[in-house]
């Protein structure tokens, strides 16, 4: 069977790892992100891994207003919906009391409401799917908060919470949420760090553990994936 699969935040990272590992076996793709150049880059290697289609929506995911136009969009390219992956966000560094007005906001914004507000406009495209499942990409900063990040690490605590609320909606209707929290990985945002690739996990490997998780049997559903670099946080 040939699935209906949208990945936000899909021209790169883990996003695009996603994206692609879903490619591999055929599948329809709708990638969401937020440089139309990249998503048509995206679009081509997709193809080239065996997506059956891929459809780009140009989207910044902080704004409220084309998070609704993104998600009209995927209504009409989708009515059945069997993975959303609410990949989008954004990490800003600097301690609550002291960050720039406005920063929690809009981490706010990228981090939770997009996938909110995804999830809440393509609730009856989901509803209608058998065995539909959404992943929301949580962190590590989700169960554990960061002291150079304090407004991020209280987005993703926020976006694990709505994971947990989720998953008890979902149950009447057979819709599948799982919470994926990745430690380090090796993606741009890391861009200048110096420490040897080996101590990051890499993108592929997140988006194989939710492959995995979408195969399981209908009757079973990995409520959270925890995943962290083999020599530990960083």
């Amino acid at each position: 069977m040939k699935c209906h699969v949208v990945v936000t935040g899909a021209s790169r990272g883990i996003g695009f790892a996603v994206a692609h590992r879903f490619a591999q076996e055929g599948h329809h793709l709708a990638i969401v992100a937020r440089n139309a150049e990249d998503l048509t880059h995206a679009k081509e290697r997709l193809l080239s891994a065996g997506a059956a289609s891929v459809h780009t929506v140009v989207a910044d995911l902080s704004s409220p207003e084309q998070i609704a136009q993104s998600v009209t969009t995927i209504q009409s390219i989708f009515g059945q919906i069997h993975v959303l992956v609410n990949n989008a966000g954004l990490f800003l560094g600097g301690t609550m009391m002291g960050e720039p007005a406005g920063q929690f906001q809009h981490l706010m914004n990228t981090n939770v409401l997009s996938a909110y507000e995804m999830a809440r406009g393509l609730w009856t495209q989901l509803q209608n799917t058998p065995r539909a499942h959404v992943f929301n990409m949580c962190s590590i900063a989700s169960i554990t908060a960061y002291a150079a990040g304090g407004s991020y690490s209280v987005a993703k605590f926020a976006l694990m919470g709505f994971s947990k609320s989720l998953r008890l909606e979902g149950m009447p209707f057979g819709i599948r949420v799982s919470a994926v929290l990745p430690g380090a990985t090796l993606t741009d945002s890391w861009a200048g760090v110096d420490l040897p690739k080996e101590r990051f996990m890499d993108p592929k490997d997140v988006a194989e553990a939710i492959f995995m998780a979408f195969q399981i049997n209908e009757h079973t559903v990995m409520e959270e994936i925890l995943l962290r670099p083999m020599l530990g946080d960083i």
